[in-house]
């Protein structure tokens, strides 16, 4: 069962999808999470098939759009800022806590690729959220920060740079997440198996979607560089965490992270490894996404 909810964000709205098991019932309010969802995708994406299958087995599940993105609200549009990502999280949580039939003391938070450093920076203050489960999660800012062939500080200059003249000229720039087609991949040299499956995901029929732009606005990579979604996870988050990783290590760094992310915790329960996946493979393969719903469901029915 599948409603649209729309949740309130200060002066604009969030698009979203409540995935149900069924009819609420007040008398029995459900468990539930809200879904944190890999940079450039929209709802009805990735968190759309995680939603769907935690839903089948009993735990209701929120994902959204998040500001700035999809069909949510915000200017400018393309915008990726991470602070903005981890507030999204607490703005669906007030949502979810109003739906009469959900219990508001038994909500997790499942945070996948990028969306999982967005849920675990949004757990370590808010406390409302009471079990942290991830898949291949990812530190953007450690990604980005690693992606900058001069280093990041020397970026940040260019971008200081190109925001100035952003504001003599009033236009916006954005960069693309990922080429647009394999042919652009191809002729870019970006033929290596984690770009490829990524491509086959977000620009074919396989998983595009209309509301996935693929652009990324300009003036944002500069606070993803100064971003750390661990900081301060050792002394702050306390719940419970769950990380599921793709078993074939490539050049995503979410294995890395995930496993940084496992030793800095205060109270690790789950390390799953789903052997042969690769990072992207972990979006919508259906063996590999229902081994992992498999142990979430575990992971939810013990700690929520």
């Amino acid at each position: 069962m599948l409603e649209h909810v729309t949740i309130p964000r200060g002066p604009i709205e969030l698009a979203a999808d409540l995935h149900l098991p069924g009819n609420i019932d007040e008398a029995s309010p459900l468990r539930a999470v809200v879904l944190s969802t890999p940079g450039s995708s929209v709802k009805e994406q990735i968190g759309a098939n995680y939603a769907s299958r935690l839903a089948a087995r009993g735990i209701a599940a929120l994902v959204f759009d998040p500001a700035h993105q999809g069909q949510s609200g915000g200017e400018p549009r393309d915008l990726e800022d991470p602070y903005r990502r981890g507030e999204d999280i607490s703005y669906a949580i007030d949502t979810l806590s109003r739906i009469p039939g959900i219990d508001p003391h038994r909500i997790g938070v499942l945070g996948i690729c990028a969306g999982g450093g967005y849920a675990v920076h949004t757990a370590r203050t808010d406390h409302r959220i009471k079990a942290v489960g991830t898949v291949v999660p990812g530190n953007i800012g450690t990604s980005f920060r690693s992606f900058q062939p001069d280093g990041p500080a020397a970026a940040l200059v260019a971008l200081a740079e190109a925001r100035i003249e952003e504001t003599r000229t009033g236009e916006l720039t954005r960069e693309n997440w990922l080429p647009d087609t394999l042919e652009h991949a191809a002729a870019a040299g970006l033929i290596d198996i984690d770009t490829t499956q990524a491509m086959t995901y977000y620009r074919t029929e396989r998983g595009g979607h209309e509301r996935s732009t693929n652009r990324r606005l300009s003036r944002g990579d500069a606070l993803l560089l100064g971003y750390d979604a661990y900081h301060l996870v050792d002394q702050l988050m306390t719940q419970p965490l769950q990380v599921i990783l793709a078993g074939r290590i490539g050049n995503t760094g979410s294995y890395e992270s995930g496993m940084q992310l496992w030793k800095l915790a205060p109270n690790p329960v789950d390390l799953t490894v789903i052997e042969n996946a690769g990072h992207y493979e972990m979006y919508d393969v259906p063996e590999y996404v229902d081994a992992a719903v498999d142990r979430l469901v575990d992971f939810y029915s013990d700690h929520l």
